[in-house]
């Protein structure tokens, strides 16, 4: 969105210094002459209502330019929430495994020397060794 607001503002305005730039003679009817060419005769009302296209396009691109500007910020403030959130969600699981490994730790150092091992709590039921719950 900001490259086309970008792209209609610079051939709007681009066309309109063309057409000043080449057709500083005027009069109640006359030719224009744009790039060595004359592709219409305009009259002055004309002149007025192309200046207001000219105008309003231009005012289309900036319009473009602005909103393309907003969203480009909310979308940067919205991952930035969601890698912090997901930040704070990892500290916190870690934080509950840390938690469970040093609670059960006593409990573990005595199965396993009777030559039992505890599943760990964490693993997925498949992953656990078979036979002992």
């Amino acid at each position: 969105m900001l490259v086309l607001g970008l792209l209609l503002m610079a051939g709007a305005a681009a066309f309109a210094g063309l057409l000043i730039a080449y057709n500083l003679s005027g009069g109640p009817e006359y030719t224009v002459t744009l790039l060595g060419s004359e592709p219409f005769t305009i009259s002055t009302l004309g002149a007025f209502l192309g200046g207001i296209a000219l105008t309003l396009i231009f005012g289309l691109g900036m319009w473009m330019l602005l909103a393309g500007t907003v969203l480009a910020r909310h979308r940067g403030k919205k991952r930035r929430r969601e890698r912090e959130t997901a930040r704070q969600a990892t500290a916190e699981r870690d934080a509950l495994a840390g938690r469970l490994e040093g609670r059960g730790s006593s409990a573990d150092a005595a199965d396993e020397t009777a030559g039992h091992r505890r599943p760990a709590a964490h693993r997925p039921q498949w992953l656990r060794p078979h036979g002992h719950h």
